[in-house]
């Protein structure tokens, strides 16, 4: 008799779909192996290969690209000193963590009481949304936070619920759930921290897991909980406050390193905006144009995700767990989207009242919530989907009121709108009504797919594919145009740039040149410092290149020169080598 056909095991089976996951992640980049999105990359790349010994750069006056992005990416920088190829590593990089956010989705729409199968398929097509994949494709912490924050909401939420039944059990199950307790929490608390390593959004998760777990000692306390017991409550708090201090370190070395002259103030004008009526007012209708973008590039889902944390916050019946971690997605979303709006310039651009890269780190969690609502409440899920329209017509109207006509007047720029340029076929205006209108559409679709027989899997299929297709029309035209790269030749030399040159430039140039670090000089009036081969000026309007450095010492020459994002030219002495790009 032949023998019954067994099943693949179920970890295999998730280990087929990350593996898949991955493969999609690192397709999508089509072969870049040059950065495109200046000056972030560079920032992040320049820290990474300083932090495994190589030559870093001087970005100081500029945004502050912090340290724990870059460290995740320095085996990069161990395997190869060729530009390109460690490009190509990081992208890599990009896809395994990026990926990583399935097997957590899976875990996630099984604590809401999906089935294996159903939690299975909508996890991967929620995987594949844009806010997760599309920046992938950069040298950028957006590849990677959306991953750590599930992780670190995931860890919160078995800390928060071996603290609550453990309370009540007694013998052995209590010392089990204390054991869950500390390692929960450490992990959550790793998470937190990192994430605060990783860039200033993290400040606001590492502020509400502290609040969190200050809440739980605090209660503890006030109950008169053993002693032994309140030591499982200060483990997960030690853990994060020493993670943090190393984190803290790891930036200021490399602040000192990178930004010798100091960086950008924002925490000076967040300060202002939050302090001020007409900063609050900023702050405010920012967070909500945030919110709008994450409800439409999530194609409504996380707006049922927002009314369902909501409601489950304000259910007394709930669980403890569901109930605190309700609370703290939505401190960790409207915390997220009012810093960022307030710490933002105002750099006359739409991107100031709608943008969407803040709070897309959450973007996979909110939808992971709204298709939970859609497999088991759909008894109401009619409401939860009004609620959801509502909250994006009320978020996208304030914005819209506050910004006036400067959403016509201010500049577009296509690399902030990548799911709403995708939504209206649109990358050269902001169109806000019809982006509103198709995402309240495409919602209105999932929807009526939820009463459907088998909508898990009806919904599954169609948002990967329809994901799939938004991701590759994005990863083209949202892109920056790429100009040819401009890199010196074998490694020999020093490289001096001249102090009026624009950083759209250089910034460009200095993690192409990959074994010396950029020096600075003003080519009017000083000569290139010693050991200097090759020299990049400016190249002043209806100048020739060759007349761009009038002081230039005898056997220079003009190697190349450009006129992207600027007109600029490279000389280089007749001893070294010549110029390729």
């Amino acid at each position: 008799m032949a023998r019954p056909r067994r099943r693949p095991s179920w970890p295999l089976l998730v280990l087929a779909g990350w593996l898949a996951q991955v493969g999609i992640r690192f397709a999508l980049t089509g072969g870049q192996s040059v950065p495109a999105a200046f000056p972030d990359e560079s920032g992040y790349l320049l820290a990474a290969r300083w932090l495994t010994g190589g030559p870093g750069g001087d970005l100081s006056g500029s945004t502050f690209y912090q340290g724990g992005y870059p460290l995740l990416l320095t085996p990069a920088f161990w395997l190869s000193h060729d530009p390109q190829t460690c490009y190509r590593i990081v992208l890599g990089i990009n896809a395994l963590v990026g990926a990583a956010i399935f097997p957590l989705g899976v875990v996630a729409l099984r604590r809401m009481r999906l089935a294996r199968s159903q939690a299975y398929a909508l996890a991967f097509a929620a995987a594949l949304l844009p806010a997760a994949t599309v920046f992938g494709g950069l040298a950028l912490t957006d590849a990677v936070l959306p991953t750590l924050l599930l992780g670190w909401l995931l860890a919160l939420h078995s800390f928060l619920r071996a603290w609550s039944r453990g309370r009540t059990a007694s013998g052995d199950a209590r010392r089990a759930y204390a054991r869950r307790t500390v390692t929960a929490g450490s992990l959550a608390s790793l998470a937190a921290a990192y994430a605060y390593t990783v860039h200033a959004r993290g400040s606001v998760i590492l502020a509400v897991h502290v609040l969190i777990l200050a809440g739980v000692l605090a209660r503890d306390v006030l109950r008169r909980e053993p002693t032994r017991r309140l030591g499982t409550r200060l483990a997960p708090m030690a853990v994060v406050l020493l993670a943090a201090g190393a984190g803290w370190a790891l930036n200021g070395a490399v602040r000192a390193a990178l930004y010798p002259r100091g960086v950008r103030d924002l925490g000076g004008l967040l300060s202002t905006r939050l302090t001020t009526v007409a900063g609050l007012e900023w702050a405010v209708c920012g967070a909500a144009g945030q919110i709008w973008y994450l409800v439409v590039a999530t194609w409504g889902l996380a707006g049922i995700g927002l009314v369902a944390a909501a409601r489950t916050l304000w259910r007394p019946w709930s669980d403890p767990a569901d109930r605190i971690l309700s609370g703290v997605l939505l401190a960790a979303t409207v915390g997220t989207a009012l810093a960022s709006s307030a710490a933002l310039p105002d750099e006359h651009r739409v991107g100031n009242y709608f943008y969407g890269r803040y709070l897309a780190c959450l973007a996979v969690a909110h939808a992971l919530c709204g298709l939970a609502v859609l497999i088991r409440r759909r008894h109401a899920v009619v409401g939860y989907a009004f609620a959801a329209g509502v909250v994006l017509a009320g978020a996208g109207l304030s914005a819209a009121v506050y910004a006036g006509d400067r959403l016509t007047h201010y500049t577009f720029i296509a690399f902030d709108f990548p799911e709403t340029c995708f939504l209206t076929w649109d990358w050269t205006s902001f169109r806000l009504g019809a982006a509103s209108l198709t995402a309240l559409g495409l919602l209105g679709v999932l929807v009526a797919v939820a009463f459907l027989p088998r909508p898990a899997w009806t919904i599954a299929v169609g948002l990967t594919a329809f994901n799939l297709v938004a991701a590759l029309v994005i990863a083209k035209p949202w892109l920056p145009a790429r100009e040819p790269i401009f890199r010196p030749g074998p490694p020999r030399g020093g490289v001096a740039v001249d102090a009026g040159l624009t950083w759209r430039v250089w910034v460009r140039q200095t993690y192409q040149i990959s074994w010396t670090r950029v020096a600075f000089f003003h080519s009017a009036s000083e000569a290139p410092p010693a050991g200097t081969c090759m020299v990049i000026v400016p190249v002043p309007d209806r100048t020739a290149p060759e007349a761009s450095w009038p002081r230039h010492p005898a056997g220079w020459r003009v190697a190349y020169s450009g006129t992207s994002p600027a007109p600029w030219a490279a000389w280089e002495s007749s001893p070294c080598p010549r110029t390729v790009t």
